[in-house]
């Protein structure tokens, strides 16, 4: 997946393709969310802090693994 290099002190990529939103840590891990709606992706890609949006929508909200 194509991910898009965002300005976070703890994020350095993200994706989306298909309901799948895809976040590239500064440590190298990459992990994919499963089942994430459009409007959690665009309020991601646009909040003033990807790591407070993040964890505040999507972590422990949808099913995820580490790839």
């Amino acid at each position: 997946m194509e991910r898009q290099r965002v300005s976070s002190s703890n994020i350095r990529s993200i994706g989306y393709q298909n309901f799948t939103l895809e976040v590239e840590f500064n440590n190298g891990r990459v992990y994919q969310y499963y089942d994430v709606p459009e409007n959690i992706y665009y309020g991601l890609m646009n909040a003033t802090s990807h790591g407070s949006y993040l964890a505040s929508n999507v972590v422990n909200r949808f099913k995820y693994k580490e790839l």
